[in-house]
């Protein structure tokens, strides 16, 4: 989860969101590379003395300032492509998850395991424990295996609203109407925090998303357990 006057991007908890983390720092590098050299030409353009009235074109300094972007376009695109390919791949799911959008709440379909549901609200301040992540922490939470490839299908109920936890690199719309799909893994156990990034109403900023991420033998304990009841 985000914390207090961090920087740059949260730590990542799946291959992907690895990815995305280096092509940032990747496309940061290049703009400090061409902040640095425009700074300097400017600098050096105010500073100078140098004057020649019958400079009238310079064909050189003109292709050299024209491919040089091209080739910083093509530094940038190509790794940009290969995310867009990853990020959009569904591998095998191990769970398949069904999530609805509410006013102002998510429900959650189990339905690989004796198809159960449940929702999940944001717990009110005057309710949350003294460790409880105020705004964000849920009374259900989305119980998921880590090293497992996961399936969200998301929908909405009412308006359009947003499943997004920046941690796992998952943003996906959930459309009244439309059910669109997502296929993400989990690389290590833990808390993960999200909320509603759609602007569906007043609300949309108290409807959190909290995903637990637990070993695939407890998962199984757990979906047992939920399934009995």
């Amino acid at each position: 989860m985000a914390t207090w006057k961090s920087s740059l991007l949260q730590d990542s908890a799946s291959p992907l969101m690895e990815q995305l983390t280096f092509f940032h720092n990747h496309t940061l590098l290049i703009l400090l590379m061409i902040t640095v050299l425009v700074g300097y030409l400017m600098s050096t353009l105010f500073f100078n003395t140098y004057n020649y009235r019958f400079l009238l074109e310079g064909q050189t300094i003109e292709i050299i300032w024209t491919i040089l972007p091209a080739i910083t376009l093509v530094f940038i695109a190509l790794p940009s492509l290969r995310l867009l390919y990853l990020l959009d791949e569904v591998n095998n799911p191990l769970v398949s998850v069904k999530t609805i959008g509410h006013q102002w709440y998510w429900s959650y379909e189990y339905s690989d395991f004796m198809s159960f549901e449940f929702d999940s609200y944001m717990i009110p301040t005057n309710e949350m424990n003294l460790n409880g992540f105020r705004l964000l922490d849920v009374d259900n939470r989305t119980i998921l295996p880590y090293n497992s490839q996961i399936r969200m299908m998301v929908t909405a109920a009412d308006v359009i609203h947003s499943w997004t936890i920046p941690s796992l690199s998952v943003k996906i719309d959930a459309t009244p109407g439309r059910l669109n799909q997502i296929s993400f893994l989990i690389n290590r156990a833990g808390l993960f925090f999200g909320q509603c990034s759609e602007i569906c109403g007043a609300n949309h900023s108290f409807m959190p998303i909290t995903v637990e991420s637990i070993s695939p033998a407890y998962f199984i304990k757990w979906i047992t357990k939920m399934a009995t009841l």
